[in-house]
């Protein structure tokens, strides 16, 4: 890729040439130029591609709504993106709990469990269910975030018989990533 600065000729030139190039300005003040689009009115689209332009469209919606967060504005500060662009990456990118840390935890009630959860954005939620070894819920409820990227639980209940932790992370766009952890035998 050629970069080109204080160039008299296409500084801030924007629009097409015929139908060979376009030009435009970007957030930072670059030219760009790039090939003007094909577009085959035949064109025929797979399964898949429709899938993914059905993805674009929600996460278009998405980000024309939520590009106003400020969350979103202060994640494009500094960068050549837009809050609405942050947005829709956002969309697209879930979040991910990494780990749960039991090892405060020994089955009894006001011991903690932490949960480390993170995005590219913002974890909104992690939610913290027990189960004993057959999947019986024994309890529930959401985790306070704590230090980093770490969330922590507080137990209400005793738990035995295997009990097993799964931890859900929600992001603003209200996708959801799960991580299960079971008591090692």
């Amino acid at each position: 890729m050629a970069k080109v600065r204080n160039n008299i000729v296409i500084k801030g030139l924007s629009g097409s040439i015929g139908d060979q190039l376009v030009i435009k300005q970007d957030k930072a003040g670059r030219t760009i130029v790039a090939a003007s689009p094909a577009d085959d009115p035949n064109r025929v689209f797979t399964a898949a591609q429709r899938q993914v332009q059905e993805k674009f469209r929600e996460a278009s919606a998405y980000a024309k709504e939520a590009k106003d967060q400020e969350v979103y504005v202060e994640k494009a500060k500094g960068t050549p993106k837009i809050p609405s662009n942050v947005a829709m990456a956002d969309w697209f990118h879930a979040p991910e709990v990494t780990e749960i840390d039991a090892s405060a935890w020994h089955g009894g009630v006001g011991e903690t469990i932490r949960v480390r959860a993170v995005d590219d954005v913002q974890v909104t939620q992690v939610q913290v269910v027990i189960t004993d070894s057959a999947g019986a819920v024994l309890e529930q409820g959401p985790a306070a975030p704590a230090d980093g990227n770490w969330w922590t639980y507080t137990t209400k209940a005793t738990a035995s018989n295997g009990p097993r932790v799964i931890a859900s992370a929600r992001d603003l766009p209200g996708h959801i990533a799960e991580f299960h952890w079971s008591e090692p035998t």
